[in-house]
Formats: C-alpha cells, sequence, structure tokens
C-alpha cells in the first residue's frame, strides 16, 4: 500500500468548501490537478475523472463513489482493469475548526503492479494534490 495525504486550512466554512468541491463544472475554471469530473455524486455512481500530474500526461478513469457526506466527506475508488491490479482511493475530507476548515485530500494507492509504479508519478500526484489545495484555498477565501 502507498498513502499520499496533504492538508490545508481555509479561512471559510465546511459548506463552502463542499460547494466548490462538488460544482463539477467549474473544475476546469480553477483545478489545476482534476481538470475534468463528470457524474452524479451518490453512492454508487461512476464518475468520469481526468487528471493531471505535473510533468505526466493527463489520465482519465472512471471511479465508484464511496462515502458521499455533505459538507464532511467525499471518496471514490478507482482501478486499473480490475479489482486488485493498481487501485487508487481517493479521499476528500473537511474538519470544521473554529476560525478555519482543514482540507484533507489523500488517496491510498494497492494492487499487485503497485512496486512497478515509478516514485516519480507518486511524487507529480503529491505535487498535484498540493496545487489543489492551494488553488481551492484561494477559490474559496476571495469568492
Amino acid at each position: 500500500m502507498r498513502l499520499i495525504e496533504t492538508a490545508t486550512d481555509i479561512r471559510a466554512p465546511a459548506a463552502r468548501i463542499w460547494s466548490i468541491l462538488t460544482d463539477f463544472p467549474a473544475y476546469p475554471a480553477w483545478n489545476p490537478f482534476i481538470t475534468a469530473a463528470v457524474g452524479e455524486l451518490r453512492l454508487g455512481a461512476r464518475l468520469k475523472i481526468t487528471i493531471a500530474p505535473p510533468g505526466h500526461r493527463p489520465m482519465t478513469f472512471r471511479p465508484v463513489v464511496l462515502v458521499v457526506t455533505p459538507d464532511y466527506e467525499l471518496r471514490w475508488l478507482g482501478r486499473l482493469l480490475m479489482p486488485g491490479l493498481f487501485d487508487g482511493e481517493h479521499a476528500f475530507g473537511l474538519e470544521q475548526q473554529a476560525e478555519t476548515c482543514r482540507f484533507l485530500h489523500a488517496e491510498r494507492f494497492s494492487g499487485v503492479l503497485l512496486p512497478f509504479i515509478g516514485k516519480q508519478l507518486f511524487e507529480a500526484t503529491r505535487q498535484g494534490f498540493e496545487a489543489m489545495n492551494t488553488a481551492l484555498k484561494q477559490r474559496a477565501e476571495t469568492s
């Protein structure tokens, strides 16, 4: 298993951040990492997600929604071809604090192909998470 975890504090309420995260049609206007997202946010729904890790070609995949808890958590699971080959469970979490909201952004990778995935792709993914976190913070704090 491989885990990438990032977090940032945003001076906005969880409801505001949630509304930005779930407004998929607006992603191309502000999100440098998830450049396209289409689908219904409901348990079991299949999404179409395009990511653009820095320095790598964009990738499109069709994850299944695992958790949708408004103002708190969004989680989906993407797979390469079949379960157990190369799986990625992507998660967004919101923790409301006194004056800020902590935005958690993570992905847990697993599968038999994991040892063959280059470290540079994981580092680019982390950089993509950080770029998205920064863009989300700016959008939530200025809108």
